[in-house]
């Protein structure tokens, strides 16, 4: 960044993402700016004469509980007496708590750090295709290398990893290639995320009718008992099969979402018998900004029934 006189400051940026509030978060971010510092030294990039560059940590944050974590390490110590205090570490973070960021903000600024927390929202792959052409034209020129490729790296290793995606992820070099990636297969991963928890479902369902029906035409002791039997469990096991298959799909996004879900969310996936219901949650759970959006659609949905 420019400074006084004409002169530069450069400084390194610490980004740290949690879907889970950490009461310690204050302490790991003290490790990781004292590591990221060692690491400097130790690579002959920082001379003794220059002193040491500051450094900004963030902790982006997207769960739904509401963070309550110190964000300077002094509050985590346990009371001491005065002589003592001047010994005490200092360090603070910033926190940038993504559900109290507001949609049409987000809409209204160019900044990066608004494209960072719409490329955490994106649900949909074309709309991550958008953001990253809008990096791509922002950041053409050769003094943004490194920022291109913090982007590429956290888009790979995070938003692409979180959102369900099951086949391998390649280690991209350049935004170009994850634009050129999307443009080729993203378009049939959610669909595939979907189906696999509906197949999975299916399966034990099919597998528990199928061993209902034998019982109850066993039991009959008739030939015609035992068809019938069944004809009723496999039936009823798809039924079962599916409503399963979008209780785990639901359940599998939320958590690679939001983390720990509460017990309400867990009861209402496990307690539900209705596939379709579930099939629109999971959807609605793909482009829903926070947790709390989900568990209030939950709510909407139960004072209905």
């Amino acid at each position: 960044v420019g400074w006084k006189k004409g002169s530069w400051c450069y400084v390194a940026l610490l980004l740290e993402f949690q879907s889970t509030p950490d009461h310690w978060m204050a302490l790991r971010i003290l490790s990781y700016t004292t590591l990221l510092l060692l690491d400097l030294v130790k690579a002959g990039s920082v001379r003794e004469n220059e002193g040491l560059p500051p450094v900004f940590p963030i902790v982006i944050y997207n769960g739904g509980k509401a963070w309550k974590a110190p964000q300077d390490v002094e509050a985590l110590f346990a009371p001491m007496p005065e002589s003592l205090k001047v010994y005490r570490p200092r360090h603070r973070h910033f926190l940038l708590d993504e559900s109290r960021v507001p949609a049409d903000a987000l809409d209204k600024s160019r900044g990066l750090a608004a494209q960072l927390l719409k490329l955490e929202r994106a649900q949909e792959p074309e709309d991550v295709r958008q953001i990253i052409r809008e990096l791509i034209a922002r950041l053409h020129g050769p003094e943004y290398v490194g920022l291109r490729r913090a982007f590429t790296v956290w888009l790979g290793r995070v938003v692409l990893k979180r959102s369900g995606i099951t086949e391998d992820i390649p280690e991209f070099q350049d935004l170009q290639e994850v634009d050129a990636m999307l443009e080729e297969r993203a378009a049939q991963w959610k669909d595939e995320y979907i189906r696999q928890g509906v197949m999975m479902g299916w399966a034990e369902g099919k597998a528990e009718g199928k061993a209902e029906g034998r019982a109850e035409g066993r039991a009959e002791g008739r030939a015609e008992g035992r068809v019938e039997g069944k004809a009723e469990g496999r039936a009823e096991g798809i039924s079962i099969g599916e409503t399963r298959g979008f209780g785990l799909a639901l359940q599998d996004l939320l958590e690679a979402r939001f983390g720990t879900l509460p017990q309400s969310v867990t009861s209402y996936i496990a307690s539900s018998s209705d596939a379709n219901a579930l099939r629109k949650l999971t959807l609605f759970a793909y482009r829903a900004e926070s947790l709390q959006a989900v568990v209030d659609r939950i709510n909407d949905d139960t004072k209905m029934m």
